[in-house]
Formats: C-alpha cells, structure tokens, sequence
C-alpha cells in the first residue's frame, strides 16, 4: 500500500533507541525525510546512520525538551534541516518505578515536565507552519498506562493520561486547519529496554535467561489477550498509517496497540 507519505518530513523526537528508532526507521522507509532527536550525539547520529544505510534521508538534532530554550531550538534546528515540519512524533520521555511512596512532589513536576510539558513545548513551536500550509500531524506517543495505571509507575501514568487529554483538547483546537493530532499507547514492548528489565527480572527470580524471564512475564503480570509483546516495527507501522494522507479522519484518537493488555473500553 502506498502510503503517500513520500516528501513528507517529520520530526520523531527520542529517537535514539527503542520506539522511537523504530519509528524514525518506518518513517524513512515510507520515503519521510526524519529528523531524529535525542540528547546523546552518538545514538542520535546512530539511528540516522541507519536510516541513511537503509535508503532513506535523515538529519540529526540534540537537545533536552524539558528546557524551555533547547527546544526551542531542537524545533528550530529540525525545521531549518528540511526546510519544515510536516509530522511531528511525540515520543521523548521518561519513567520512574518509585511508587507512590517513593516519589517526591518534585520528581511527579519533573515526569510532567519531561512526558507532557516537553510536547507542548514543541506542538507551539511547529504547528504555526502546519496551520500555513494546511496540513500536518501530530502525534504523541502515549502508554497502556494511560488507561491501566501502574502503582508503581503512579507519576508517569498519570503524565501519560494529560497526554492522551491534551491530544484531544489540541484536535479540537485545530479543527478546519488540515492538521490531525493523535495519541498512539503501546502496551508492552520488546524493545533493548524491555530486553534489560527481562534480564534482571532472571536474575531476581532465579530463571535461566531473558527468554524465559520474558515468557514467565507474558505469562503473568503482563499477560494480554495477544499472548506476545509487540514489537516496535508494529507501533512504527501504526504511526506511518496516522501520518499519512490516508489517515486524514483518525483524529483526536487514542489508539492502543497492546494486544488486549488493557481490559477496559477506550
């Protein structure tokens, strides 16, 4: 299927490892010119390596989104690099295990600042020159944790669900403009992060590798109607289809792709 998205140009924001390469990667493969983020310039360039090796076209910019003036300029660093911003992927953030009882009222502003305020900061940075040309998407990537909070991940849950609130209040606020906003919520995902959690959660629980940590895993806590983890081509796929012209209706959505693992209506 062609997807239409050739010449576009999108900004894919935490794109250094995990979903977020996944998605720079999709992208590009769809003929996206992909500005990859991060805050380490060799991973950054890393993934823009591999995009370039795989076919496609990638520029490179550095910067922590929850200071107000390296955003900025991440914002304008990526608009000069193609020119402008078509789609932008909300994807940078952060998470903290500390629970309700381990998590200062600092560290709840900081995961807030970083998960939330830090896609504000570039949604007003970038969808002015969406709203001139009269197209654009924007798309936040958000978590089964939204709708399904984790007590121990209280602070990030509850930034995940003023993520997903915010999507919707931003579809309303462009209506008529050409420019969709959309949540995308993974649920568990075989990313290297997953592959480290998989590992030590062995070694505490005297299993013989991350494979059966991983079974035992989807087995129990993180059991879901799939029986799988997803993996982040999948979520990269979903993000390509919402991008693209052939999405122009799926707006202010909040699309799970968690094989069942949330069990509730969205």
């Amino acid at each position: 299927m062609d997807l239409q998205l050739q010449g576009k140009r999108a900004l894919v924001t935490g794109s250094s490892s995990g979903i977020g390469r996944a998605i720079a990667l999709g992208l590009a493969r769809e003929g996206v010119a992909v500005v990859v983020h991060g805050r380490d310039a060799g991973r950054a360039q890393a993934t823009a390596d591999a995009v370039v090796t795989a076919g496609g076209t990638a520029a490179v910019v550095l910067g922590d989104l929850s200071d107000d003036a390296a955003a900025a300029q991440a914002a304008a660093d990526a608009t000069a690099a193609f020119g402008g911003i078509d789609i932008l992927v909300n994807n940078a953030g952060t998470a903290q295990d500390a629970g309700w009882t381990g998590a200062t009222p600092a560290n709840w502003l900081t995961l807030y600042d970083t998960n939330v305020v830090s896609a504000v900061r570039l949604i007003r940075a970038l969808t002015p020159q969406m709203r001139d040309s009269t197209w654009g998407r924007v798309i936040q990537i958000g978590s089964a944790a939204n709708p399904n909070p984790l007590p121990t991940r209280a602070a990030y849950s509850a930034a995940k669900a003023a993520l997903a609130n915010l999507t919707v209040s931003l579809a309303k606020e462009l209506a008529g403009t050409g420019i969709t906003a959309n949540t995308i919520s993974p649920g568990p995902t075989l990313t290297d992060g997953f592959r480290e959690f998989a590992q030590n959660f062995a070694k505490n629980h005297g299993l013989d590798d991350v494979e059966a940590a991983t079974r035992t895993l989807i087995d129990g806590p993180l059991a879901s109607p799939a029986a799988r983890l997803a993996g982040p081509e999948e979520i990269a796929a979903l993000v390509a289809i919402v991008a693209s012209p052939l999405g122009a209706s799926i707006n202010g959505a909040n699309l799970r792709i968690d094989g069942g693992f949330t069990p509730t209506v969205n």
